[in-house]
């Protein structure tokens, strides 16, 4: 009898939640114990407003932590992405103290957000004439898969999003903005950051792509390429299973797609399309390997 193949052993749980969390300093300990106890490893970002965090472990033990940390914790329901390895992605358990779950770099009020697209509504949003659509995502990420037609703001980092908004705040006047990032934390503070400055009329991939992955098929998706992930696998492809073709420069820590790889520039450890000729990467050691291992911003 034909028995089907069994899923891969590790569990990998991506969530965030903003909730008000004025005793997140003495819940360290608490959470770090839970996780060490259960074998889970991975990276708990804690913070006043919430939490944002990447765990991997078994079913049984994904379970019972989520468990937990809903009713003892957070005290209400917490929605979280899952995806299946054959590997442990990380290499510890950590919970590390934040002053923001993940910062814009400037004030954020945090009291109003964009409207939350359910991944199914995603396409029929985002192919309307009168929208335009923001990757937040920075571009270490973005070279590796995005939705066609967004714009690329080509950061370095979330915290020059306001910037490059301000410098482009002329083409989003009178456009309904969406906005899309890895697991929806970094596009939903966007939105509220954009409402404080006078963008009213602005959505958000509820889930980020990961849900939007999980959820539509993929002979309906419009989604093309990769989605990078900020641990050992690099990036999972539309079955959310791990990339078999991205790798990391170990030089300058881009993600770097087949035609990457297959550029002159591109010299193992040493330089890549993305380095090759920047001064600020002219020199002869390359940075430690696994620089994205346990770092979360969804």
């Amino acid at each position: 009898m034909f028995e089907p193949p069994s899923p891969p052993p590790f569990v990998i749980a991506a969530f965030y939640h903003f909730f008000d969390f004025p005793q997140f300093e003495a819940m360290r300990q608490p959470l770090l114990d839970r996780l060490v106890g259960l074998g889970i490893k991975g990276s708990i970002l804690i913070t006043r407003e919430g939490v944002n965090s990447t765990i991997s472990g078994t079913r049984e033990a994904i379970d019972s932590f989520m468990t937990w940390l809903q009713a003892d914790v957070v005290g209400g329901p917490v929605r979280w992405k899952e995806s299946r390895a054959q590997f442990q992605p990380f290499g510890k358990a950590r919970v590390r103290l934040k002053k923001e779950t993940i910062s814009l770099g400037e004030p954020v009020s945090m009291r109003r957000f964009g409207h939350y697209v359910a991944p199914r509504d995603w396409n029929t949003l985002i192919t309307a004439t009168d929208v335009v659509m923001i990757d937040t995502r920075n571009d270490y990420e973005v070279n590796l898969g995005t939705f066609p037609g967004a714009l690329d703001p080509k950061i370095p980092n979330f915290k020059h999003l306001p910037q490059w908004t301000r410098d482009n705040l002329d083409g989003l006047r009178g456009k309904r903005v969406a906005t899309f990032c890895t697991g929806g934390i970094r596009c939903e503070k966007f939105t509220s950051w954009l409402i404080d400055h006078g963008v009213e009329d602005v959505y958000h991939l509820q889930g980020g792509i990961l849900q939007y992955l999980e959820d539509v098929p993929r002979d309906q998706s419009l989604w093309q390429g990769e989605c990078f992930v900020f641990d050992e696998r690099i990036a999972v492809d539309h079955d959310l299973q791990p990339s078999k073709t991205a790798i990391l420069c170990r030089h300058c820590d881009h993600a770097l797609t087949p035609k990457d790889q297959a550029d002159p520039s591109y010299v193992e450890g040493l330089s890549c399309p993305h380095c090759h000729g920047d001064a600020k990467y002219a020199h002869d050691t390359p940075p430690e390997a696994g620089k994205y291992a346990g770092r979360t911003k969804f």
